[in-house]
């Protein structure tokens, strides 16, 4: 069974394994941006970063993850599915070996950029590998997607975790040389367990577009990380954004015109797919600054030590492990795509505004912190299934890889949009705010954050409610 016809008409024996070492690369992927957030102070000091250039090992991880993921997708269909995501894994391997061997600021920004080109190619590959697998079985499908949902938030709770213990226990090095293991385990697995792509889609590679769409997504991804220290008013961050827009335009007026584009614009006939795209976007744009102020608040308010506070954050992808598994399916499977994603941005809305209440100086874990974590990730399991599903689901096979890699940079840009308008939000409130406290400064801010965060996931069910459509 090696056609992709044959896969779609009987299914594959090995695709629960095939599933599982996907999710587990997704997982790897995911993790990249949050393992070494606990780490930053440690390479600060090793290699004599500035705190104003210390966001790069950030940012240049999310700039080139952000801005390939279109073209990543694209070479997946042209080219295959395995080959691209064998491609990426190795990428991803080699660069986190000399990433985790840096020797210099300049260098480890490197590799870091080359890391996020690694899992540009491995994200998109992966979920359309997925589709694939389970095209034959809707209630497989949505097990699948569900499995691949808690993966990618797992990946980004537990890199937390990870991350404080692995530089504690073998030192900041070790939270990016783990790849390299990790990813020889997946090279190795993945020939036995993963098809080869019989049929794929027809056609060339649409240079042009990808020049101008991942220039632009890099330039747009750039503007925003950067605007939290350069601010959304200077001349660097406006020009960024104008000039990533202007190419963004002129990116979707050159693929009106191709026979062969990188996006196909009639893609987006796809029932639900524009909805579900933007409500990828919109779950991203709340859960992820909401995790990462939470983690914040947790060290420098409740003044947890580094590897306390990464543990407090473990119930998270543990209730989202059971509310995504045991529960959205079967909510998704009654009651539609419809009322589960409005019901699950209403839910993880409101326990961001109970964290914005809650979260006070005097507060402690149990009573100010887990209520508001149990109701967010039973919001954020509702709402990323459906929106999940009518983002990639649908999709003819021939589009599969493209529709994965518009999925993952929705999510990516949602995560970067989210991450730096709460930021600056925060930290607009603390600067102005008259608590005699620095403390006291510091939670008003987080505050807000929490707030806004709530805000960008009610706009999510309102836009749900008005455009998506119930299938007949």
């Amino acid at each position: 069974m090696t056609t992709q016809a044959q896969s779609i008409s009987q299914p594959d024996p090995k695709r629960w394994k095939a599933l599982f070492l996907l999710c587990f690369a997704n997982f790897l992927v995911m993790m990249d941006s949050a393992i070494i957030q606990i780490a930053l102070p440690s390479i600060k000091e090793t290699l004599g970063y500035s705190q104003e250039n210390l966001q790069w090992v950030m940012s240049a991880f999310l700039i080139f993850f952000g801005g390939f993921l279109l073209l990543g997708g694209r070479l997946a269909d042209l080219f295959g599915n395995r080959r691209i995501f064998n491609l990426g894994v190795i990428i991803l391997i080699v660069s986190s070996m000399f990433a985790g061997l840096a020797w210099s600021e300049m260098s480890l920004n490197v590799f870091r950029g080359i890391q996020g080109l690694g899992s540009a190619f491995i994200a998109p590959a992966a979920l359309s590998l997925i589709m694939l697998l389970f095209s034959s079985n809707g209630k497989e499908m949505g097990k699948a997607l569900a499995f691949w949902g808690l993966s990618g938030a797992a990946g980004g709770a537990l890199g937390i975790v990870l991350g404080g213990v692995i530089t504690e226990v073998l030192g900041w090095r070790w939270t990016l040389l783990i790849y390299v293991p990790f990813g020889i385990i997946v090279l190795i697995l993945s020939p036995k367990l993963l098809q080869k792509a019989g049929r794929k889609a027809m056609g060339r590679v649409d240079y042009i577009g990808a020049i101008l769409v991942t220039v632009s997504s890099m330039l747009i991804v750039y503007g925003i990380v950067t605007a939290e220290h350069s601010g959304w008013r200077s001349f660097n961050t406006i020009v960024t954004l104008a000039v990533g827009a202007v190419l963004l335009l002129i990116f979707l007026l050159v693929q009106s015109k191709k026979k062969e584009p990188l996006l196909p614009l009639n893609i987006f006939k796809t029932p639900n797919l524009a909805i579900g795209n933007i409500s990828v976007f919109l779950i991203a744009a709340s859960w992820f600054p909401l995790v990462y102020i939470l983690v914040l608040y947790l060290q420098q308010v409740l003044q947890l030590s580094p590897i306390i506070g990464a543990m407090a954050m473990l119930p998270m992808p543990v209730f989202m492990a059971i509310f995504m598994i045991v529960l959205a399916e079967k909510v998704m499977a009654k009651f539609g795509i419809k009322i589960t994603m409005v019901t699950g941005f209403i839910l993880l809305g409101a326990g961001a505004i109970i964290f914005s209440q809650t979260a006070t100086v005097e507060g402690n874990y149990l009573t100010n912190v887990f209520l508001a974590s149990l109701i967010a990730s039973l919001g954020n399991a509702l709402a990323y299934l459906p929106a999940t599903t009518a983002s990639v689901s649908d999709v003819v096979s021939e589009m599969s890889g493209i529709a994965s890699g518009l999925y993952n940079t929705f999510y990516q840009i949602g995560s970067a949009v989210g991450l730096a308008v709460i930021v600056a939000i925060a930290g607009a409130t603390t600067a102005s705010s008259t608590a005699g406290s620095s403390v006291v400064a510091l939670n008003d801010g987080f505050q807000q954050a929490f707030f806004w965060s709530g805000i960008i996931a009610f706009v999510g069910a309102l836009l749900v409610l008005l455009f998506a459509r119930s299938p007949k």
